[in-house]
C-alpha cells in the first residue's frame, strides 16, 4: 500500500505553470502562477471534458504595461499551459483552452479575472459534424469518431471497452459527443451473460484520457483508495487504522432511492412494447431488476429490495415506464447488394435484450450517494473505485456501517487549490446496499 495521505496533505500545494498563450501572436505569453488565487479542477462520468476554473490577480504590469486581459489580449480559445502538485508528489500537467472570460473586480492598479477552461476537443465539437455511414461494433464507432482526423482527431490517449452488439448508422451532421452519448445508451459490454441483463456505457474525459466504459466494468475495477471515517484526528498519519490510505475531513451519505422518481424513470421494472410493421409480429417485453440482479456486477450485496405488497400479479403486470418502438429490421445491413439483401431480416438493434436494461441500469447506479473530502490527492479520478468505511452511529466500538460502507465508483471529483489549502471532494455512487469485501482487498469478491 502507498504511504497514506495525513492531513498535512490539505496545505496548500504548488501550481508550477499556468501559462496563458495569445491567439494573435503565439510568441506572447503570460504566466499568472504567481497571481493565482484559487484553482478548481473538475472531473465526471457524466461531462465530456475536463474542466478547470482559474481565478487570478491581473495587474497592469502583465504584459507591454497592461493587464494579460487586455495585453494578450485575453478573449477566449487561448490554449493554457497548466500544471500543479499535490503534497503527494502526484502531478497534472494538461493543456487547456480558454471557453469563458469574466472579469470579477477592476481598479485602477490591478482586477480579478476568472477564466473557465476546457479541453480542446470540447471547443472543437462545436465545429465538426459526423457527415458518413457506420458499420460495426458500437465500440470501433467511438474509436474512430475520436481518433479519425476527419472528426475530433484527438492525440489523447483513448480506454475504449469493447462492445459485443453491432450498430450501423449515418451521422445525420450529429456532433461527435452528441453521438457517443446516444451510442452509449445503445452499448452492451462483451462480458458472459450480458446480452438481454445488462446493458449502458459512459463516455467521458479524465486528465489520463478518454475513456468509454460499462457500469459492469467500472465495478469490476481495483479499488483506487481506501477511505475511513471518524471525528478523530489522524495525527499525521499515527491514527490511519491499517489498510486504509486516508482519513475524510468530512462524509456524508444519501440514499437516492426517491421511489416516486426511480419508478417514473423505470429504474426497477419496465415495459418495451415492439411492434414489426412488415409482419404485424407484436411484442411485450417487462425485464425486472430483480430478476436479472445474479447476472449483475454489484458494488454491495443486493439491490435495493422495495415492498412486496406493490407488486402486480399476471403476466406483464409488472413495470412502471413503457416505451414503444418498431423492430429495427432492415435498417442500413452491411455488405454488398446480395448480403444486405440477405440481412433485411435481422435487426439492427436488438430493443428486446438492450433498451430496458440500459435504462434500469443507469438508474441503479445512483441508487446509493456518499460525499466525501479529504486531503489533496491528484492520483484519484472520475471512474476510479474507492473503499469507504464510516463509524456505526448505533454502536459505541469502531463497527463500521454494513449498509452504506463498502466499494463505490467516484462520479464527480473537485481538486482545490488556494493560497491556503488543498482538498478534494468526491461524490461517491453505488448501484446496491450492503457492504461486501474489505478495505484491504482490490476487487469486489464474486
Amino acid at each position: 500500500m502507498a504511504n497514506p495521505i495525513i492531513s498535512k496533505s490539505a496545505e496548500t500545494s504548488f501550481i508550477e505553470r499556468l501559462d496563458i498563450v495569445s491567439n494573435k501572436d503565439p510568441s506572447k505569453t503570460v504566466s499568472v502562477t504567481g497571481g493565482t488565487i484559487r484553482l478548481m479542477y473538475y472531473e465526471s462520468i457524466l461531462q465530456d471534458t475536463i474542466k478547470a476554473t482559474v481565478t487570478f490577480a491581473d495587474s497592469g504590469t502583465a504584459i507591454d504595461n497592461k493587464t494579460a486581459l487586455a495585453g494578450l489580449p485575453i478573449v477566449g480559445q487561448e490554449k493554457v499551459y497548466v500544471k500543479f502538485k499535490d503534497n503527494n508528489n502526484s502531478t497534472l500537467d494538461l493543456v487547456l483552452y480558454v471557453n469563458k472570460v469574466t472579469p470579477l473586480s477592476e481598479d485602477t492598479t490591478k482586477s480579478m479575472v476568472q477564466l473557465d477552461l476546457v479541453s480542446k476537443e470540447f471547443i472543437l465539437n462545436e465545429k465538426v459534424r459526423l457527415n458518413s455511414r457506420f458499420d460495426g461494433k458500437i465500440s470501433d464507432h467511438i474509436k474512430r469518431i475520436l481518433t479519425d482526423k476527419k472528426y475530433l482527431g484527438t492525440e489523447k490517449k483513448t480506454d475504449v471497452e469493447e462492445t459485443s452488439n453491432n450498430y450501423n448508422f449515418v451521422g445525420n451532421n450529429r456532433k461527435p459527443y452528441y453521438a457517443m452519448n446516444w451510442l452509449s445508451k445503445k452499448a452492451v459490454p462483451n462480458t458472459q451473460n450480458a446480452k438481454g441483463n445488462t446493458a449502458g456505457f459512459f463516455f467521458f474525459e479524465t486528465s489520463e484520457g478518454f475513456k468509454f466504459k460499462s457500469i459492469d466494468s467500472l465495478l469490476s475495477q481495483e479499488k483506487k483508495k481506501s477511505i475511513t471515517f471518524n471525528q478523530t484526528p489522524d495525527s499525521r498519519g499515527d491514527n490511519i487504522p491499517s489498510g486504509y490510505d486516508v482519513k475524510a475531513l468530512e462524509y456524508s451519505k444519501d440514499n437516492r432511492v426517491d421511489v416516486q422518481e426511480k419508478l417514473k424513470m423505470g429504474a426497477f421494472s419496465t415495459r418495451t412494447v415492439l411492434f414489426d410493421p412488415f409482419t404485424c409480429y407484436y411484442e411485450v417485453v417487462t425485464p425486472n431488476a430483480k430478476e436479472k440482479e445474479k447476472d449483475l456486477k454489484l458494488a454491495g450485496k443486493e439491490l435495493p429490495t422495495l415492498n412486496p405488497e406493490f407488486n402486480r400479479d399476471g403476466k406483464n403486470q409488472e413495470f412502471s415506464r413503457t416505451t414503444y418502438y418498431f423492430l429495427d429490421k432492415g435498417t442500413l445491413p452491411s455488405g454488398n447488394t446480395k448480403q444486405q439483401i440477405g440481412k433485411s431480416k435481422e435487426e439492427n438493434f436488438e430493443y428486446k435484450n438492450i433498451l430496458n436494461q440500459s435504462i434500469m441500469r443507469y438508474n441503479q447506479l445512483f441508487s446509493a450517494k456518499s460525499t466525501v473530502t479529504i486531503p489533496g490527492d491528484f492520483s484519484l479520478h472520475a471512474g476510479d473505485v474507492v473503499f469507504i468505511d464510516a463509524k456505526e452511529l448505533s454502536t459505541a466500538d469502531e463497527e463500521v456501517n454494513k449498509d452504506y460502507g463498502g466499494i463505490y465508483i467516484i462520479a464527480d471529483l473537485c481538486h482545490y487549490i488556494s493560497t491556503k489549502e488543498t482538498y478534494t471532494k468526491l461524490n461517491l455512487v453505488r448501484d446496491s446496499f450492503g457492504r461486501t469485501g474489505n478495505h484491504t482487498s482490490g476487487k469486489i469478491p464474486l
